[in-house]
């Protein structure tokens, strides 16, 4: 099945492609509907945004919003979950001395985006350490509640971690800090297509995440979810002329921030084609043989010399990314040597002054691919 499935794709056919958690990876039926919407607006750009544009958005945010278990009028488009969380963080009114409790697992754009805005208001950011090795969710669950206190206002986790590709425990926390009032902010880069979602009853106050990393629309489609009862804290980053059509009913949080000025809509107008494109190919299974495929690849990594690792082979931790650590290695230098000598496309990074190698399974991935990066690893010594 990887095998077909990877000549639906656009992947340079030598590359032993394991990083679609980077940027993803968009289908040819896919990108050509893409390219299709990019057509239909250049033709007729006036009667495009004029005409078919609110109509279009309307149904995408609608199949969207199905496919995330939220109401439509709570979802609204950005172009990746870190201009969500920018949205969100510069939305709230934060004083001097109010906590913002993340963790050092998540990703680095968001952090920086809280501490600026730490920076402006006089919030505080609070990093949690997450113990090492990892022995279960409960494990990360205390460590990060533990950071609590009376100042901690919001409480920013990820769904699916970047750097580690577990499956935090989002839901626990954020049902204890809602009990407490705290603001809860889930970051879901990772997260549709990887895990099923229920975005009206998560617990949560807003939710971001990608529709081209794991559910392969094209580049720079995301959303932002926001529950009903905290949609007027949401301000726009960008002032234009939102819904200035007087026939239209106007929702300022769905129209302020879906209509920011001139911009090419075509990616997320292609997200229902990458919705029905992985009906059409069983995702279900594809996703349950990418797990399988997860777990065997960590188990014959951890079982090298050369490999530290890091948590449980997990289902309930791990769905199709998983990492493993590279004691004494230069993440720059295995980067190179994977792609010089094997042509692996991979991320290896530094966190906590250890190289971390992250891998990527998506239905495209072959057992080949992963042998590949095994051997290699075995060779780096």
């Amino acid at each position: 099945m990887s095998e077909s499935l990877r000549d639906l794709f656009l992947l340079e056919q030598d590359v032993v492609f394991l990083n679609h958690g980077s940027f993803g990876a968009c289908p040819k039926p896919v990108f050509e509907k893409y390219q299709e919407w990019q057509l239909r607006l250049e033709r007729q750009p006036v009667h495009f945004f004029a005409r078919v544009l609110r109509p279009a958005l309307v149904e995408t945010r609608s199949i969207l919003a199905e496919y995330l278990g939220a109401r439509t009028d709570c979802v609204v488009p950005v172009t990746n979950a870190t201009f969500g969380v920018n949205v969100i963080a510069k939305s709230l009114k934060l004083e001097p001395g109010d906590e913002i409790l993340s963790n050092e697992h998540e990703y680095g754009a968001c952090v920086r985006a809280w501490q600026r805005v730490c920076e402006k208001t006089g919030a505080v950011y609070v990093s949690a350490p997450i113990p090492d090795p990892i022995e279960s969710l409960e494990h990360i669950a205390e460590a990060i509640w533990s950071q609590v206190t009376d100042r901690t206002k919001v409480l920013f986790i990820s769904h699916i971690t970047s750097p580690s590709g577990i499956v935090f425990p989002a839901e626990e926390l954020g049902r204890r800090a809602r009990e407490r009032g705290i603001l809860v902010v889930v970051d879901g880069a990772h997260a549709p297509s990887q895990v099923p979602l229920d975005l009206a009853n998560f617990p949560c106050d807003f939710y971001t995440g990608n529709c081209h990393k794991w559910l392969c629309a094209p580049k720079g489609t995301g959303f932002l979810f926001t529950q009903p009862d905290k949609k007027d804290l949401i301000e726009p980053l960008v002032v234009s002329w939102g819904n200035n059509n007087p026939d239209v009913p106007k929702d300022p949080y769905v129209d302020e921030l879906q209509f920011f000025g001139t911009h090419d809509p075509s990616a997320f107008l292609t997200v229902p084609a990458a919705i029905e494109f992985q009906k059409e190919h069983d995702w279900d299974s594809v996703r349950a043989r990418c797990q399988e495929m997860v777990r065997w690849v960590k188990d014959e990594l951890e079982s090298l010399p050369n490999v530290r690792p890091w948590y449980p082979t997990d289902s309930s931790m791990q769905k199709q990314m998983t990492s493993v650590k590279l004691p004494g290695k230069d993440g720059t230098e295995v980067y190179k040597y994977l792609m010089d000598e094997y042509k692996i496309e991979i991320p290896s990074f530094t966190l906590n002054g250890e190289t971390v190698l992250r891998v990527s399974v998506q239905g495209y991935t072959t057992q080949r691919d992963l042998e590949t990066l095994v051997e290699a690893v075995r060779r780096l010594g």
